[in-house]
């Protein structure tokens, strides 16, 4: 039945079921990204043994993980136990244990892709604030905004890296271009920030991570299409 759904070197990420301290300080939920390595027979499944900064994260044995599974059919999820951490062929990899049966997900928006792409921001005033809460249009401003880069994009929200610091809960302004239907399109959309916070090491540089809000339904699934169709690119060139 496995096997009908996924299939070795379909994408996955593993979200933990227990809070830890993450590395801006706060607590919550640690995301890794990994790959279906094998299926076997008894109904376990090998996946690849996920890294950060190249550099193998041994999961615990036992641990316990909410899977979401990027197929060619869809996306699905399931919650796994780590049964077991094996070697073969010079390849790292943690054998998993079904604890719930694989069920379909909708939630295409939640994925994150990893990507380089070029931005410009500035934080949004509350007039135009309100006038977004009351669903008006509003006009693009002549006002200056500042550069910054996108490090990883998905239908709800991005992470990006400038040289400012934005305070949490404030509303901003993006904008940036991507290709949709191989056509590039600019984007201009609004975002309440989550995190801004020093980059170790980086000086004067801040990860900022935003949620968009009072985002269309269409443009949500222009930034979806776009994040499928360059993970889909990246699968076929052999990337990621």
């Amino acid at each position: 039945m496995i096997e009908k759904l996924i299939s070795p070197g379909d994408k996955l990420e593993l979200k933990s079921t227990v809070s830890v301290v993450l590395p801006d300080g706060t607590e919550g939920v640690k995301t890794y990204k990994s790959s279906v390595y094998d299926i076997l027979d008894d109904g376990r499944i090998e996946l690849l043994m996920p890294m950060e900064q190249q550099k193998l994260i041994l999961l615990p044995v036992n641990g316990e993980y909410d899977v979401c599974f990027f197929s060619s059919g869809g996306m699905y999820r399931a919650n796994v136990r780590i049964a077991d951490r094996q070697k073969i062929n010079n390849t790292y990899i943690v054998v998993v244990e079904m604890l719930t049966n694989l069920h379909k997900f909708q939630r295409r928006e939640y994925y994150r892709f990893n990507c380089v792409i070029d931005m410009e921001v500035r934080v949004l005033n509350e007039q135009e604030v309100d006038a977004l809460s009351k669903g008006l249009i509003y006009p693009e401003s002549e006002v200056m905004m500042a550069r910054g880069v996108i490090v990883d994009i998905s239908g709800g929200g991005l992470r990006f890296v400038s040289r400012e610091r934005h305070e949490p809960d404030s509303i901003l302004l993006l904008r940036f271009t991507l290709p949709v239907q191989e056509v590039e399109k600019q984007f201009l959309v609004a975002a309440k920030v989550i995190y801004s916070g020093a980059i170790e090491k980086r000086e004067a540089e801040y990860e900022n991570r935003v949620k968009f809000e009072f985002i269309s339904s269409a443009t949500r699934e222009e930034i979806i299409k776009y994040i499928f169709n360059a993970e889909r690119k990246n699968r076929k060139n052999g990337r990621g």
